[in-house]
Order: structure tokens, then sequence, then C-alpha cells
């Protein structure tokens, strides 16, 4: 499905848009619908799988595009698809690699999830908050379209073992986890099998780096060294600082 490109911002979730893994702050929630009410056509990409994003925008926006998986999954007009998914070959070499270096991880399929890691660990509070799907066994999901290590005995090592298998491979050194998505997938990568070409974006992580390199207007939110000569415009991890620089962008669509 192709969607017009004209006046298309785009919005990472996690670190950018929301700072307690839960919800988004009223503030910013009325400037995204102040920049929706100029013109804009809105995306939210994340990391999290189309099912965890949900809860996190509560009804809001619905007529908005979801990408889910750092790419590999899209919601278009409320529907979900795996556009990109680990074939058996490429998933058995990464498990072999996860055992070697004794991972716990959680498995995205499509909907469901399946998930090896510790009981306590802090990804939990950020999966199926909806109490949408089912965790089952790696072996029950139809597809594994994104892989989070979330304990490993060299989770550096085991992200390096990723990128020579050919994956998407991003490791969060900050919160000790890394996710691997199937070949080149990315949030860039599926704005464009999507047709939008040109889009105003705003993001925090290195997942977002190409997004951010290759929009028209590029935010970054916060400081991550990663992101250093990338984006235009730096903001403080703040909703009061992220609202303002979204009316900002709305209001000059206005103008």
């Amino acid at each position: 499905m192709i969607i017009s490109s004209a006046r298309t911002t785009v919005f990472d979730i996690d670190g950018t848009l929301c700072f307690d893994g839960r919800t988004i702050d009223r503030r910013i929630l009325a400037a995204v619908e102040a920049c929706e009410r100029a013109g804009h056509r809105l995306v939210f990409a994340s990391a999290r799988p189309v099912r965890d994003l949900l809860p996190v925008l509560d009804g809001a926006f619905p007529a908005a595009t979801l990408i889910g998986g750092n790419g590999s999954l899209v919601s278009v007009d409320g529907r979900v698809r795996a556009r990109a998914a680990f074939d058996a070959g490429d998933l058995g070499k990464l498990l072999v690699e996860a055992e070697r270096f004794r991972a716990g991880y959680l498995a995205d399929g499509p909907w469901d999830y399946a998930y090896t890691g510790p009981a306590d660990h802090p990804i939990l509070g950020r999966v199926d908050q909806g109490r949408l799907a089912r965790r089952v066994g790696l072996a029950d999901l139809p597809a594994v379209v994104k892989f989070l290590v979330v304990d490993a005995t060299d989770l550096a090592a085991l992200a390096e073992a990723g990128r020579v298998l050919g994956m998407t491979v991003n490791h969060h050194v900050d919160e000790s986890i890394a996710d691997f998505a199937p070949g080149a997938t990315n949030k860039w990568e599926a704005l464009a099998s999507l047709g939008i070409e040109e889009y105003d974006a705003f993001g925090n992580d290195v997942n977002d780096l190409d997004l951010l390199r290759n929009a028209r207007h590029a935010v970054r939110v916060g400081a991550h060294p990663g992101l250093d000569g990338v984006a235009g415009v730096t903001v403080a991890p703040d909703p009061a600082a992220v609202a303002e620089e979204i009316l900002r962008l709305a209001a000059a669509t206005a103008a």
C-alpha cells in the first residue's frame, strides 16, 4: 500500500514521546493533534510491535499509520501485517548464537510473543500492556519479526554475531538489551516501502539513525551520541520541550 508523503511527520515513541513506558503526556498529545489539524499525516514508528503501541496511544490518532518492530510490522487503516520476518535458517543460526551466550529473549510474532528472559526484567512492564496477545512458545509463533535479547553473558559479542549473520542489530548499551531484525529492516526502510520519501521526524536512539538522517526536518530528543550531527534540532527529553518543538512545526505548516 502506498501512502502520500505530503506533510508526513514520523514520531518515535519511547524516549521521544513517551517517558514512562506507558503514557504520553497530555501536552505532547495536544501538540501532535495540532500537527494533525495543520494537515500533517501522522506516522508512529517504534521498536515496539504494533500490539504494544496501541495501549500507549490509548485510542488517539486512529487514522495514523503505525510502524512496529523497527520496521518489520506496519498497520495501515487498522490492518496489521508483517512485512519482514526471519527465515527459518537465519532464525536457527541466531538461536545457536543465543544459546552460546545463554541469552534470555523476547521474540515477537505478528501479534503474539515468546519470552525466556528473567521474570523481573523491566521490559515486561512494556509488553502486552493492553492484554491483547498471548505468550506462547517460540515454535508456536507463525513468524518471528523481531528478536530482543534482554540477558546474555556477552551481549556485545552476541550483537556482533547477529551482524555477521546479516541482521540489523541495535545494541542499546544503556539498557543492556539488543534487538535483532531480519536483513536490512529498519524504520526508514519501512517508510520507503509505503511510498513515504519526504517527511519530518522525531527520534531519540540509534534505531532512529536512518529515520532522522533521511528526514526533511529531523529532531533529536535527548543527546544520544550516536545521533550527533544527524538532526537539525536537539531538544531536551522533557514533555514540555518536545511539545513546544512539535507545536513549532505545526505553526510553520499553518503559516
